[in-house]
């Protein structure tokens, strides 16, 4: 019997060390907008300095996230965010879906108390329903590239699958003005970005987790399927490990430059195996919270011209969808290894009424950093390849990701 029992130890010991979290995807804000024909209205009342002038006496004076320039430190784009799961906070348990962003660091929900439209549409954190409740007082917001956010901070149970995080300090929403988070599929956000990212929401969630002992290894990893909702696995964050199933060949690792984002280095971005962008290299962020690829405007205007994308009054690049099997490959060298990039994987196609219409899957957003402009690897890149974020070791890896139902 010590036999066994010492089997099971090892056993149950050991069930927890891998947890799968699975991820839905579905239509984005912008992809809802367009449908609806309020797109470019939408647009227009969303610029950052628009939003700004409208919504700052709305806050209490000094909140840091106003500051003219947060926005681009910060880069959040829900208007595109199409993959969540589901976590839940309080005891007992209350749900939400969250954006796993690996492009920010703080968690936070909607609250009971807020007064904004969106939190009508959405699931509410009940604070008063929750025996483990604990009261901070303290308020944050959060400046993101389409909207504000702002709140009270609080603490609680948080359980990720089959993993229960004691204590974990988080935001409830109480004002999210404008109509960016009306249209969100999902609740609110979990950033899984390295503790220098957060805006004041104390530590992380997978901080809490490596403090508090819930995994085998201080690893996650995420995979992101190109299909939505026909029984195929839609993506996957899986926290404490690797899931070999999920990719080919090996993993090429590649360490992280600066500890906030999730940086690394790329030696250059070539367009149909010529060298054309940042052939001295140039930094990037790998980030699951934004779905395109980003990069400086110049570079990206010309990336535009290179595959014969033309601008529309929504500040998309349309392209002709019957002239996909011409168009040129764009290969990111990452580590000496090369991603190369179809433009079956980086054109985003979207039926609109009866129309196939094609856009770039690039977009330009001016990021600085101390070694200078930066690039966003999003989901673009990253349905293509399975990636590992490995925290007791400071790097990325990727490996090409295996989309078995797809084939």
């Amino acid at each position: 019997t010590d036999m066994w029992r010492l089997l099971l130890v090892l056993v149950c010991g050991t069930s927890s060390a891998l947890v799968r979290v699975p991820l839905r995807r579905v239509s984005s804000i912008r992809t809802q907008l367009r449908a609806s024909g309020e797109l470019e209205a939408f647009l227009k009342g969303h610029h950052p300095d628009t939003f700004n002038r409208r919504y700052a006496q709305c806050f209490p004076p000094g909140t840091p996230s106003l500051r003219l320039g947060r926005s681009s430190e910060r880069i959040y784009n829900f208007m595109d965010a199409q993959y969540f799961g589901e976590i839940s906070l309080g005891t007992p348990e209350q749900n939400f879906s969250v954006v796993f962003d690996t492009g920010s660091a703080d968690l936070w929900v909607p609250s009971s108390y807020c007064v904004s439209q969106a939190c009508v549409l959405h699931r509410n954190f009940r604070a008063f329903k929750s025996t483990s409740f604990h009261h901070d007082g303290r308020m944050f917001g959060i400046h993101y590239g389409s909207g504000h956010m702002m709140g009270v901070m609080a603490r609680d149970t948080l359980k990720v699958a089959n993993v229960t995080i004691q204590n974990q300090e988080f935001g409830e929403s109480i004002y999210e003005p404008g109509t960016t988070f009306v249209m969100a599929r999902f609740d609110g956000v979990l950033g899984m970005g390295y503790p220098a990212l957060t805006e004041n929401l104390g530590n992380p969630v997978f901080d809490n987790m490596l403090v508090q002992k819930t995994l085998d290894e201080p690893v996650f990893s995420f995979y992101l399927s190109r299909r939505t909702g026909n029984g195929s696995l839609e993506g996957e964050l899986l926290l404490g490990g690797i899931d070999e199933e999920l990719y080919d060949g090996q993993i090429n690792w590649l360490p992280v430059t600066a500890k906030a984002y999730w940086q690394i280095k790329i030696d250059s971005v070539a367009v149909q195996g010529e060298s054309v962008f940042c052939p001295r290299g140039c930094q990037a962020i790998v980030d699951t919270g934004t779905s395109l690829i980003t990069g400086p405007t110049n570079d990206i205007l010309f990336l535009q011209q290179l595959i014969g994308a033309t601008p529309t009054n929504t500040g998309e690049f349309l392209i002709n969808c019957a002239r996909l099997t011409s168009l040129p490959q764009v290969t990111f060298v990452l580590g000496g290894k090369e991603y190369t990039l179809t433009a079956e994987h980086y054109v985003r196609k979207e039926m609109l009424e009866d129309k196939e219409l094609c856009f770039s899957g690039f977009q330009a957003v001016d990021m600085a950093s101390s070694q200078g402009p930066m690039w966003i690897l999003g989901d673009v890149f990253l349905r293509q390849y399975y990636s590992v974020f490995d925290r007791g070791q400071d790097r990325v890896g990727f490996a090409p990701a295996r989309h078995i139902t797809e084939e």
